[in-house]
């Protein structure tokens, strides 16, 4: 084999190479999701995480670009081979052998081995493989939006998606527009939701900390009795005397009516607390519900970076985000948006920013906070007094009532300038705008946001350290659902 032939080689085996990085470049991109990127990038500003978490929020331009590059270098790949073969040996034959090895190696070395090793440790490669796939996806985009832009140009209905691999977001708006005209809007809102599952943390769908129920371990069996009867609960933590926030079991009310009924004079109920479930609030909400139905728990308690307590998550919140509110005959429902005159809407400052945002077609940030109550403090930099107005999105947010040191309801005048006076307190409710943002709330927004309804208010707002119910029903603090 003379000079050129060992180049040829050379370059094949680097394409060869080049193939399998690129595969596994392209499992990392279409198998990792955000969240597990954001987990990963959390508290980094730059480097391998960050790179990461660039190419999975931009996945489909990712992809694109890697499908143009894998072309390129498997063409480059069997022409150089085929070169090589007939300098070599010459004939069709060797043509055809070489044809035939280049599809094995393809297939071992630049597809089945990679992406198997890329599934197998999804985090570890791609952290491996980010910062240089970041740089070959900028170097490559420019060119194949050319190409996808021609290939769209050749195939009808191309508002539908915007190339070979659409967004999330764009899936999820072809499916509105599915052939398949049989499926309700409720049973199209459920599929969405749960194709949400993986994207969604557990910080998002809990009740927080101030809105809880617990008893102490110091209390007696009447007392736990009564909390659990009154509250409508069937599972209630167990605190520490001396610091509420340190959780030291969770108690059943079919553990404590079964004392009650078999052994009336045993007034000890220490022996019935359970042991409790902590689980972080950046935990994804598909994986906390495999786990509890593994374990047969039904309410967990969350805790943040800190290990602090922030909050408690059932069965039955997760549920929720699926198919929607679950209410029984112990919740007291609020609407979390109630219309009034002139446009303007009475939100509660639990409702999430995004489900606002899709509400009313606004683009408030969502990065750092969940609630709209958390954009308020966060724009502020400080706790708010009520009647304190800002603006956001060309739209006026006015602090209405403030519980404590939470914001409770907010007023939000779309579209208006500061200066106009915001009080809508006393101000009748229109009948058919009402109707329409009520109708528009119910599938944007119901899934994702709590509704409490405390019956004894303290001094930070309802129920301060303990809290009330909420509109996802009992299970918010117990899940209504007795474990076996």
């Amino acid at each position: 084999m003379n000079g050129p032939s060992w180049i040829l080689a050379a370059v094949a085996l680097v394409l060869l190479l080049a193939s399998g990085y690129l595969a596994a470049v392209e499992t990392v991109v279409s198998r990792l999701n955000v969240v597990r990127a954001l987990r990963l990038a959390d508290g980094e500003s730059a480097g391998p995480p960050r790179a990461l978490l660039w190419l999975t929020e931009h996945r489909a331009t990712s992809l694109d670009a890697l499908m143009a590059v894998t072309v390129i270098v498997r063409v480059a790949l069997v022409t150089v081979v085929i070169v090589a073969a007939e300098r070599v040996i010459g004939g069709t034959a060797a043509v055809v052998a070489a044809a035939g090895a280049v599809l094995l190696a393809s297939l071992l070395i630049g597809e089945i081995a990679p992406r198997t090793v890329a599934l197998r440790h999804l985090e570890p490669v791609g952290l491996a493989l980010a910062t240089s796939a970041r740089l070959l996806v900028r170097l490559a985009s420019p060119p194949t939006r050319v190409l996808v832009g021609v290939g769209r140009a050749l195939v009808p209905h191309r508002h539908e998606v915007s190339g070979p691999h659409a967004s999330d977001d764009e899936l999820r708006e072809f499916e509105e527009h599915d052939e398949d005209e049989q499926l309700e809007p409720e049973e199209r809102a459920m599929i969405r939701s749960i194709f949400e599952l993986p994207d969604t943390l557990v910080r998002e769908i809990m009740q927080p900390r101030p809105d809880m129920v617990t008893v102490g371990d110091d209390v007696d069996l009447d007392a736990v009795v009564t909390t659990a009867v009154e509250r409508g609960y069937s599972r209630l933590p167990v605190h520490d005397p001396k610091d509420p926030d340190r959780i030291v079991g969770v108690v059943y009310a079919k553990d404590l009516l079964r004392r009650l009924a078999t052994l009336p004079e045993r007034r000890r109920w220490h022996d019935l607390i359970r042991v409790p479930t902590f689980v972080p609030e950046t935990k994804r909400i598909d994986e906390l519900l495999r786990e509890l139905q593994a374990g047969t728990v039904h309410l967990a308690l969350v805790v943040d970076e800190y290990g602090e307590l922030v909050g408690l998550v059932t069965i039955e919140d997760i549920l929720e985000e699926i198919v929607g509110e679950i209410i029984d005959e112990h919740d007291h429902e609020e609407p979390l948006v109630e219309p009034l005159a002139g446009d303007r809407l009475r939100v509660d400052a639990r409702l999430g920013v995004d489900d606002l945002n899709e509400l009313l077609g606004m683009e408030l940030p969502e990065e750092g906070w969940d609630t709209v109550g958390g954009l308020v403090f966060a724009t502020l930099g400080r706790i708010p007094v009520e009647g304190e107005r800002l603006e956001l999105d060309g739209s006026v947010i006015t602090v209405e009532s403030v519980q404590g040191r939470r914001v409770g309801k907010v007023l939000i005048d779309p579209r208006r300038e500061i200066e106009e006076p915001v009080d809508d307190r006393h101000e009748e409710l229109p009948t058919s705008p009402g109707e329409q943002v009520t109708e528009a709330f119910a599938d944007a927004a119901s899934r994702r946001t709590t509704d409490p309804s405390p019956t004894d208010p303290g001094p930070t707002g309802p129920d301060p350290g303990v809290g009330g119910p909420t509109s996802r029903g009992p299970a918010a603090a117990s899940d209504a659902e007795d474990a076996p």
